[in-house]
């Protein structure tokens, strides 16, 4: 009888995921708590802010129903789209290659985190309606209508430029980002996991 062949899982791969795991969970987890608590705590979108550091830090609530900067605003069905094409084509590497690099595994479980966060505001799923809008709101005339938008309410100035508000899943994928940029440049592959000026591994 032909005997199925064993599955040989490789070491630190359970490590890997574990990291992977803990990160998105701990990063999900952060961005919707902080959303809930802004929106409870400063209602709606207006035009008041509480300031932290006067005319430089502070928190304020908005909506935007596009991407980074307001890009493909209100195209919901495309965002949502091109955010489970990068979740399926993160878990594929964390079941198949996440064990050669715990670096890199840290890194896609921010990136998970953060499109996950933003993809439960898109969908609509933070429960939030047009009528929750003040009356006399131009938005309160839509009614019970979901609001598909991300919550966002960190506050930001730049001299005299207004940073565009953004949340806790925001900061993730930008920090991320900015870690894959460093490891491309520190590293060969994520497969060798070494410096390309050394002869040792360090990851």
């Amino acid at each position: 009888m032909r005997t199925m062949p064993k599955i040989s899982i490789p070491p630190g791969w359970y490590l890997a995921v574990g990291l992977f795991t803990a990160i998105t969970c701990a990063g999900l987890a952060a961005d919707l708590l902080t959303k809930h608590w802004a929106f409870q705590a400063l209602g709606m979108p207006d035009e008041s802010a509480y300031w932290v550091w006067q005319d430089v830090f502070g928190f304020q609530t908005a909506l935007n129903p596009g991407a980074l900067f307001g890009i493909l605003e209100g195209q919901t069905l495309i965002l949502v789209t091109v955010s489970l094409i990068f979740l399926t084509g993160i878990l594929v590497y964390v079941l198949f290659w996440a064990w050669r690099s715990l670096f890199l595994s840290a890194i896609f479980g921010m990136i998970t985190a953060g499109i996950c966060g933003n993809l439960y505001d898109r969908l609509g799923w933070h429960g939030l309606l047009y009528s929750d809008f003040p009356v006399g709101h131009h938005a309160h005339r839509l009614g019970e209508q979901p609001i598909y938008a991300v919550r966002d309410w960190i506050l930001c100035m730049l001299g005299t430029f207004h940073w565009p508000n953004f949340n806790i899943a925001d900061s993730l994928m930008v920090c991320s980002v900015i870690l894959l940029l460093i490891h491309g440049l520190l590293f060969d592959t994520p497969s060798k996991g070494m410096p390309k000026e050394a002869g040792v591994p360090t990851e």
